[in-house]
């Protein structure tokens, strides 16, 4: 049986960047079953612009900014009926074969319910990631971020969680673990999704045929106050919701000394004020994680032995390594 995807697009002010992601998806050698974009009240947008790109498309247009995990469970809502989701940045440009690559990937591989993309960056030199990495610490990057292209990782592999920029889920698997988490906004909303996610049983392929090229915060910049601020106060409230039984209290320490040394890190790049009040929400924030992680952890049906086996343990990974 031919299975259903829609492509989910949420911008903000995304500008000439969203019409070259149209534009590529227009492109697609499997064509979408459907295409949702959701603009969170850009000041730059014209729905009549976007519809000549990409006729078909399926406009949602809010009148504020519902931040990217919102939007995306509001078009993920509006697509009932459908069997797969890929999700799409207006800033990453897939490659005409990119949803038939991650199509063939969920067909071969029904024990997944995630598939990521194999990014590249803007320079066509090097990567932007080929899957996302969670240390034990909490920490969070990209595996083969900055490296050659040529010498990127070509297989498809098991990772930890896609990057939500261009990914592939399953749908009834989203809506049971409840779709993004809305108190995030944006950032780190899609590591949460997948950690959670893994939690009740499913896994995350990175397939490396499933190409795009992907700017990288190409609408509000990597180190920029509103990057840093989600970032890293949504760190913490992934640590404290999803890490699963004594883990969490066993790498306690070090999810501690990696926040202190992020704090110190903006500091001295000038970000004191940005980092202190992202920190300060977090704390003010636990009360609620605290909550949640008790509903996220009754659902659990893989053992932290298990979740460990999956996250990265180097101590001195998120420092210094980061290249697993």
């Amino acid at each position: 049986m031919r299975q259903t995807v829609a492509v989910v697009i949420v911008n903000y002010n995304g500008g000439e960047m969203l019409d070259r992601c149209l534009s590529a998806l227009a492109h697609q050698a499997r064509v979408p079953d459907r295409v949702v974009l959701v603009d969170n009240n850009s000041d730059n947008f014209s729905a009549d612009h976007a519809y000549s790109i990409y006729p078909g498309i399926e406009l949602l247009a809010q009148d504020e900014n519902l931040g990217f995990a919102a939007a995306n469970n509001l078009a993920v809502d509006h697509l009932e009926g459908m069997d797969w989701i890929a999700l799409l940045n207006p800033d990453a440009y897939p490659e005409p074969g990119w949803l038939e690559q991650l199509l063939d990937a969920a067909a071969r591989y029904p024990d997944y319910a995630l598939f990521g993309s194999h990014m590249l960056s803007a320079d066509g030199v090097t990567m932007d990631g080929t899957g996302d990495v969670y240390h034990v610490s909490g920490a969070v990057w990209r595996r083969d971020y900055g490296k050659p292209a040529a010498t990127s990782c070509t297989d498809d592999d098991e990772i930890f969680a896609p990057s939500a920029a261009a990914a592939l889920v399953r749908r009834a698997a989203f809506i049971q673990a409840g779709g993004f988490a809305e108190d995030f906004f944006c950032y780190m909303e899609d590591i949460d999704l997948g950690f959670r996610l893994r939690l009740l049983g499913y896994r995350a392929l990175h397939v490396a045929s499933a190409r795009v090229t992907h700017e990288g915060s190409g609408v509000v910049g990597e180190y920029s106050d509103f990057h840093v601020y989600h970032g890293h106060r949504n760190l913490v409230w992934v640590y404290i919701r999803d890490m699963p039984g004594h883990l969490l209290w066993l790498y306690l320490p070090q999810h501690l000394l990696y926040n202190l040394a992020s704090v110190i890190l903006f500091m001295l790049r000038g970000k004191a004020g940005t980092i202190l009040r992202a920190k300060r929400d977090a704390l003010v924030g636990l009360g609620k994680a605290w909550r949640q992680r008790r509903e996220i952890q009754s659902a659990a049906v893989v053992s932290p032995a298990k979740l460990k086996s999956n996250m990265s343990r180097r101590i001195l990974a998120p420092y210094l390594y980061r290249n697993e």
